[in-house]
């Protein structure tokens, strides 16, 4: 006496009407600028000749990167706020889980390589243009894509056969693997186990690679004469680094936990966090901040 489920339900973000056209409205405005500040920092980057470096060459992918991961999932929750409908099929909510994961794992190994390249600019400074030659900044952005798509795709191909036959009700506003795989009729100990070792092996180990790298990037400040330099050189780690801490803490409680803690409304408050609130802020505080950014925007304007 099984049912085959055709879709799922997203219980999404809110349970008033008043409410849902709020964070409807919120959610607008935080879209609007992600799309406008990574929009304006690939432009930017690509049409001025003094943004042709290693940094803005990592700083125009990143752009592109948070464009698409975000658009994984903002329109579809927006037109659920405003309309109501809470459905989404299964062909649509597996694809939305699979680009979700992949872009999102890409985010933290993008993350990692952007810290490595300001640990070689600033603590090895004479070496830089030898070590980030094209060739090797290529090879890291595309490492970053094709290792992120070949740690999430097993997994997401192995939840995308698992039969769905009860319950179809998911308290999230986006298709969430460990609520996925709380719906299924079947076993999914092994697909849980699996994905638990791979974010053991991506988030803290990303995080490592970061944490040392600015590690190393702030002892070498603190040995900069000019008090004036140290200020402005902590000015812009300090909010790299708030971001980074962010993103990760958010991270990390969200995914690195038992399964079945999964479903609470709190998970949806973190989420909103790293998949929100931090890609609104990256392209202002890694990009648009900087001074050759913000002249060559004012050149181009």
């Amino acid at each position: 006496n099984r049912t085959t489920v055709v879709e799922f339900v997203l219980l999404g973000l809110a349970n008033s009407r008043h409410l849902e056209i709020t964070l409807f409205l919120f959610l607008v405005v935080a879209y609007f600028l992600i799309l406008l500040g990574n929009f304006s920092v690939i432009s930017i980057t690509l049409v001025n000749n003094f943004l042709q470096t290693p940094m803005y060459y990592f700083l125009r992918n990143f752009a592109l990167l948070e464009i698409t991961f975000t658009s994984t999932f903002m329109p579809s929750t927006l037109y659920s706020l405003l309309t109501e409908r809470k459905t989404i099929s299964l062909p649509g909510c597996f694809l939305q889980m699979m680009f979700f994961y992949c872009l999102g794992t890409c985010t933290l190994f993008h993350m990692a390589v952007m810290s490595l390249d300001r640990y070689v600019a600033i603590c090895h400074p004479l070496h830089y243009t030898a070590i980030m030659n094209n060739r090797f900044c290529l090879q890291l952005i595309l490492s970053c894509w094709a290792v992120s798509f070949l740690l999430m795709f097993p997994p997401t191909i192995m939840t995308v056969q698992l039969p769905f036959c009860g319950p179809n009700v998911m308290n999230h506003f986006y298709c969430d693997t460990s609520l996925l795989l709380q719906l299924s009729c079947t076993d999914t100990r092994f697909i849980e186990e699996l994905m638990f070792v791979i974010l053991i092996i991506i988030l803290p180990g990303t995080l490592i690679v970061t944490a040392v790298s600015y590690g190393c990037i702030i002892v070498t400040i603190l040995h900069i004469p000019s008090s004036a330099g140290r200020k402005k050189a902590f000015s812009t780690c300090s909010a790299h680094l708030i971001v980074v801490m962010v993103f990760y803490s958010t991270c990390i409680y969200r995914y690195i936990r038992p399964a079945q803690r999964g479903g609470q409304d709190s998970d949806k408050v973190l989420s909103l966090f790293f998949s929100v609130l931090t890609q609104m802020l990256n392209p202002y505080i890694y990009s648009l901040r900087n001074k050759q950014v913000k002249q060559a925007l004012k050149e181009s304007i």
